[in-house]
Parts: structure tokens; C-alpha cells; sequence
């Protein structure tokens, strides 16, 4: 009975890895360039703060856009802050793009980067907003792909980052859990109709927004996109993620980066999506190996973990992601830091934040729309 049901236990979570890599195959074989539909004016959010070596590209390719009618928004808290000057000299150079930098340090929120963007919010001119952190890189089709994902029932168009450009091992494995396991699992299940929206993209419709309650309304949990994927569900549309993600550079790493950016992230879905996190263990493939080696010895449990890593690989390979030697290093590296990050998430519920120090709020309501 025993080896009966750890054989059942690993096909089935091996078949679940598989279908989610086979799902982002298909999507990725069925993306297409983004459609010639409306282009209506939208407002391009971009909080920044502190400076990043990769700011220069992945600011200024807010100004590259393939995209007829749109403005930039910066939103800074400090004057004083590096960033402002690279901020500034952008906008100079690109006199042909409406662009503007907001400078201001509103506090309606307990999180800082609601707070940075609510002066950019409050000063938007398009119904259209799409808010993008600092550290993607727009290809100049991305106005197009979110107005080109927006659907009959989207409440929200999103996407997941790509690790792109890591620079030593530790940054290759925080690029595995960006592209092989984050991206993975939230391409798979868009395609089954359950998108999560990501903070790296959010755009939204403002009037719907504002009459949830605003900027305010993603501070109900501890990131804006739990908060945002709610609001969305509970007003009966959908989250739907662009075909393709979009780039972030990586650069260089440390272990206790990646620990550190890895447990903050974990403490976000537990305080997000509670249920699901209880799931999480079955997402490495340690317990499927396990259970194969009760069930049927050393050599097929080798060739279930040889499968796992090679279905990754290929998805990695045809997406066009990190995908060399040390990629594949990392593989394994990521999964023996899933079962300690998942424990470890438990000691605390609260996350530091570029120096904030941020609680799960005590509430968590979504105002209706009117």
C-alpha cells in the first residue's frame, strides 16, 4: 500500500511539472507579434529609487516605445536621491516623448513604492496606466502587448519578470527562480484561465481602479500584486498576462541576496495566498524524488529527476532564457533552498523592503466598484 501510493504521489507531481512546462511551450509556440488593435493614450508610471547599474538601459527604454500616443511619469520620494540626475538627462535627451519627473515623499500607505507612485497617479492624464518598476526593460512593443492582452473580461493586464544577464552562479540562481519556477508557474496557469498579476507590470483601467478605492486598495496586503490580483477577482474580471514576459537584467549576485529576495517573496505568498503556500514543498522536485527511490530504488528516482531538469531546460532553451551550463547548475542549487526558504518563511510574517520594514495589515478589504 505504502509503495503504491509514493508511486502515485510522484507520477503525479511529476505529470503536474510536465503539464506546466507543456503549457508554456504551447504558449510561447502560439505567441504572436502584438495585433494592430486601438491605441489609446496611456500613462507610463516608472517609480524609481536609489541607482542600479542596468538604470540607464532600463529607464530609458520607456522613451523607445513603438507606441503613437503615450507620456512617462517618474516618480522619486527624494530630491536628493542618485537617480534623479540619470532621470533628468533622459528626459533631456528625449524631448520628442512627453516625460516628466515627480519628485515627493506621500505617506497614505504603508507601502513605500504605493507611496512613490501615488503623486504620479494623482497627476495622470491617460484613462490608460501602466506602472513598471525600474529595473524591466521595455521592448518597444510593450505599450502594444498589454493594450493587445486586454480582453472582454480583464480587469488587469500583467506579467512575470525574466532573469536575463546573470553575472556569476549566485545569479544564475536567482534567475532559475525567476524563469523556471516563478514564470513557469504563473505562464501555466494563465493559460488555464487563473492569472496572478506582478508587480514588475501592472496596467489598469484608471476609472476601475479608482472606484475600488485607488492606489490604497493594493496596500490591503503585504505587496501590491496579492493585493491587486484580489481587487481584480472581487470585482469578477480576470488578471491576464501578456503572451510573452518581459526582460529584468540580473548582474551580479550574492547567496544572501538571493536568500534574503527569496524569503521576502515567499513571506508575500504566504500572506497573500495562504492555501496555496501550504503547497509549495510539491513544487521542488526533492519529494517526488524521494517518494520514487521508496517506491522503486536509486535508478528510477535518478530518471525522474533527469526528466524534471531536462523538461525545464527545454523550456528555457525554446523561450530564449539563460540557459548554459551554469543555468543548469543552478537548477538543483534553487530547489535545495525551496524546502528551508518554505520553513524559514514561518519564523516571521513581516518583510523588509529597500530598508522599510512592512507588517501584513491588520485588515484586508476590497472596496465594490460604483
Amino acid at each position: 500500500m505504502l509503495t503504491a501510493a509514493l508511486a502515485v504521489f510522484a507520477a503525479g507531481t511529476t505529470a503536474l511539472h510536465l503539464g506546466s512546462v507543456a503549457l508554456v511551450l504551447n504558449r510561447l509556440r502560439r505567441a504572436r507579434p502584438p495585433m494592430q488593435t486601438g491605441t489609446p493614450f496611456i500613462t507610463l508610471l516608472r517609480p524609481a529609487c536609489g541607482l542600479d547599474p542596468f538604470d540607464a538601459e532600463t529607464l530609458g527604454s520607456s522613451f523607445t516605445q513603438d507606441y503613437p500616443s503615450y507620456e512617462v511619469v517618474f516618480c522619486v520620494a527624494r530630491a536628493d536621491d542618485p537617480v534623479v540626475v540619470l532621470l533628468q538627462g533622459l528626459i533631456a535627451r528625449h524631448p520628442n516623448v512627453p516625460a516628466r519627473l515627480l519628485v515627493g515623499d506621500d505617506r497614505p500607505t504603508a507601502n513605500p513604492k504605493l507611496n512613490n507612485l501615488q503623486k504620479g497617479w494623482s497627476s495622470r492624464t491617460g484613462r490608460w496606466v501602466a506602472m513598471a518598476d525600474s529595473n524591466l526593460i521595455l521592448p518597444p512593443d510593450y505599450l502594444r502587448s498589454l493594450v493587445t492582452a486586454w480582453g472582454e473580461q480583464t480587469g488587469l493586464v500583467s506579467s512575470p519578470p525574466v532573469g536575463i544577464r546573470p553575472d556569476g552562479l549566485a545569479a544564475a540562481v536567482e534567475c532559475a527562480f525567476l524563469n523556471g519556477n516563478q514564470a513557469r508557474l504563473q505562464l501555466a496557469a494563465d493559460s488555464l484561465g487563473f492569472g496572478f498579476a506582478q508587480g514588475k507590470t501592472l496596467f489598469w483601467q484608471r476609472d476601475m481602479l479608482d472606484a475600488a478605492g485607488g492606489l490604497a486598495a493594493l496596500s490591503h496586503d503585504l505587496a501590491e500584486d496579492a493585493a491587486a490580483t484580489k481587487l481584480v477577482r472581487g470585482l469578477g474580471r480576470k488578471v491576464t498576462l501578456t503572451p510573452r514576459p518581459f526582460a529584468q537584467p540580473v548582474g551580479k549576485r550574492r547567496f544572501a541576496d538571493v536568500w534574503g529576495r527569496q524569503l521576502r517573496w515567499s513571506r508575500v505568498r504566504r500572506d497573500g495566498f495562504p492555501v496555496m503556500f501550504l503547497a509549495e514543498p510539491l513544487n521542488s522536485p526533492l519529494l517526488p524524488v524521494l517518494a520514487a527511490a521508496g517506491a522503486f530504488g536509486a535508478g528510477p528516482a535518478a530518471a525522474l529527476l533527469a526528466l524534471w531538469y531536462l523538461a525545464e531546460a527545454l523550456m528555457l532553451r525554446r523561450a530564449g532564457w539563460p540557459c548554459g551550463w551554469r543555468d543548469l547548475v543552478a537548477m538543483p542549487l534553487r530547489d535545495a533552498m525551496m524546502l528551508p526558504l518554505w520553513i524559514a518563511t514561518f519564523a516571521s510574517r513581516g518583510i523588509t523592503w529597500r530598508g522599510t520594514a512592512m507588517e501584513p495589515p491588520r485588515t484586508a478589504t476590497i472596496a465594490p466598484a460604483e
